[in-house]
């Protein structure tokens, strides 16, 4: 037998051992999905069999709940952390399949005004994130590290950054730590906030994808408000994901030049390597459906697969949360990021409060 006969089936072997080490995770991720919209229908079901006017609480807000639950006092156990990473994994299939909801036109929604405060709450965002970090004296690619997570997409764009600019893993687990803490908090905040400001769906939508880091969280916070505005949250959220190329690209040719290294070649193969391509399939799926490609009944199948998927993110979202974990990250990348934040979403609630008042904003 060749040795690229035997080099094959091993290989085949090896993706099917790391295929099945998922499956414990995804099992646990709709365990609690489920368990999540069991207790939303019970609660409902409960209320209107005996008369009571109880408090809608939606599956997303369980499911989070419960994962956090099992995260914050049995822990996840190492069998289940595999697939219970795939969480972003089922976010993206969520957002893609959920472009089936948007036609052409209802992505232009978002309007000029809501591309021009996505502009401004990146700049500011850096801005901001680059004075407190220099201010309380963190390491300059931990300052980068919060500046690039707070502006664009959290978690993911501090990963994106990590090999861009040579971060050290402690450096990454301290800006993931406190980006990951602000993610829970925004969660309970915003919603609330939105209520009692009386905001339209479309402001607190816009206001969620402007001022929320994780693409899980602002699509969960949009969702707490109503459907509606989870849609603007997912709109205004992909405009400022689809930047991460540009921005981590600018810090890499940064630090390339501080340290005399050598410059980023081939800058258009690195935009493309950091570019999310499900802001690619969101559009497509979203093309098709202004097209009419779908019929009625497949758009309602892929907006419940989107609602299934969905449902995997928001336990996973509870599940990766540790607040133990949280606390020994240390509490200046903790402050610096909860003050920033702070600033950020306040400036972002008055630029949406505004444009609603003065530019007819829905």
């Amino acid at each position: 037998m060749s040795e690229a006969a035997t080099i094959a089936p091993a290989s085949e072997s090896s993706k099917l051992v790391d295929f099945l080490r998922l499956l414990p995770g995804i099992a646990l991720l709709a365990a609690i999905g489920l368990l999540g919209k069991l207790a939303e229908q019970s609660i409902s079901a409960y209320g209107k069999s005996h008369h009571l006017a109880l408090p809608n609480i939606e599956y997303v807000l369980w499911a989070i709940l419960i994962g956090l639950a099992v995260s914050n006092t049995i822990g996840v156990p190492e069998i289940f952390r595999p697939g219970v990473a795939t969480y972003e994994l089922w976010l993206k299939i969520g957002i893609v399949l959920l472009g089936v909801r948007f036609l052409l036109g209802d992505v232009a929604k978002l309007g000029a005004t809501s591309l021009v405060f996505v502009a401004i709450e990146l700049a500011v965002s850096i801005a901001i994130m680059t004075w407190l970090g220099r201010a309380l004296g963190l390491s300059p690619k931990l300052t980068s590290l919060l500046a690039i997570g707070s502006s664009i997409c959290g978690v993911s764009a501090i990963i994106a950054a990590k090999g861009a600019i040579e971060a050290d893993d402690e450096d990454v687990s301290y800006a993931i730590g406190a980006i990951l803490a602000l993610g829970a908090f925004s969660l309970f905040a915003f919603p609330a906030i939105g209520h009692l400001l009386g905001m339209s769906d479309h402001a607190f939508g816009l206001w969620a994808g402007l001022a929320v880091d994780n693409t899980a969280e602002a699509t969960a916070a949009g969702a707490l408000y109503s459907a509606e505005a989870a849609k603007f949250a997912v709109l205004a959220k992909t405009t400022r994901n689809a930047t991460i190329g540009f921005v981590v690209l600018a810090y890499a040719v940064y630090w390339a030049r501080k340290s005399r290294g050598a410059s980023v070649e081939h800058k258009a193969a690195f935009l493309w390597q950091k570019f999310p391509k499900f802001v690619l399939g969101f559009l497509l799926i979203s093309l098709m459906a202004t097209l009419g490609v779908f019929s009625k009944p497949q758009i309602t199948d892929l907006a419940n697969l989107s609602r299934w998927a969905f449902l995997l993110t928001f336990a996973g979202v509870g599940l990766q949360t540790n607040f133990k974990d949280l606390r020994k990250q240390g509490l200046r990348p903790l402050i610096v990021g909860a003050v920033g934040e702070f600033g950020i979403a306040a400036l972002t609630l008055a630029m949406v409060l505004g444009a609603a008042r003065f530019l007819n904003l829905g």
